[in-house]
């Protein structure tokens, strides 16, 4: 089975959407402990972090039955968007939303999402998780934003959703009828490349 270690409503729905079973259990990993100045890197290195943490306190979790047999993979992401060089995470405020869209307006940046995989299996006698295998990757596309007036910029950043996105922006949500294209992964925009899990999940999950 599947774990999830993300909080993530995106993540989330991307995977019901494709009808994969798994739970999902947030991390609580402390993000500002990385010190990575690389963004490529960085988002790697979170969500390896993100993973590693809840595998090692799985233990104290409280799990279904199913999961004392068979293998067991946990899954951490991290998002960071990129623009011009520079990290965008979530904006700390309404003003920093609008004064990061007034950049972004028009221009193009790229949304990098670091993926981890931890393969095992939950060792019941010991009470802990064992790794086999660890698949680590960061997946980058390429967003084009539209050409915005200052008062559409404001009636986003009034709808609140840009403050809990990774780049101030949504692109399943209202603002995505402000991103004119992407080149790459459509679904790595939203948190989690779809593609690449696919391609590393054992096949009898997918």
């Amino acid at each position: 089975m599947l774990i999830l270690a993300s909080a993530s409503r995106s993540r989330k729905r991307l995977l019901e959407n494709c009808q994969i079973e798994f739970i999902q259990i947030s991390s609580n990993f402390d993000e500002t402990s990385i010190k990575e100045r690389n963004i490529f890197n960085l988002a790697v290195e979170l969500s390896f972090q993100k993973a590693i943490s809840l595998s090692e306190n799985i233990k104290k979790k409280s799990l279904p039955v199913e999961f004392n047999y068979g293998p067991l993979e946990i899954l951490g992401c991290d998002s960071i968007f990129e623009f011009k060089g520079e990290a965008y995470g979530k904006p700390f405020d309404k003003e920093e939303a609008f004064i990061r869209w007034k950049k972004m307006s028009g221009e193009f940046g790229f949304l990098h999402t670091g993926h981890t995989l931890l393969i095992g299996n939950f060792d019941t006698t010991l009470n802990m998780f064992r790794i086999t295998e660890i698949i680590k990757k960061t997946i980058s596309s390429r967003v084009y934003f539209s050409k915005l007036e200052d008062w559409e910029i404001k009636s986003y950043v009034d709808t609140n959703e840009p403050l809990y996105c990774a780049g101030g922006f949504a692109l399943e949500g209202i603002g995505g009828k402000y991103i004119e294209k992407i080149d790459g992964c459509f679904s790595n925009v939203m948190g989690l490349s779809l593609p690449w899990l696919r391609e590393n999940l054992p096949k009898q999950k997918i």
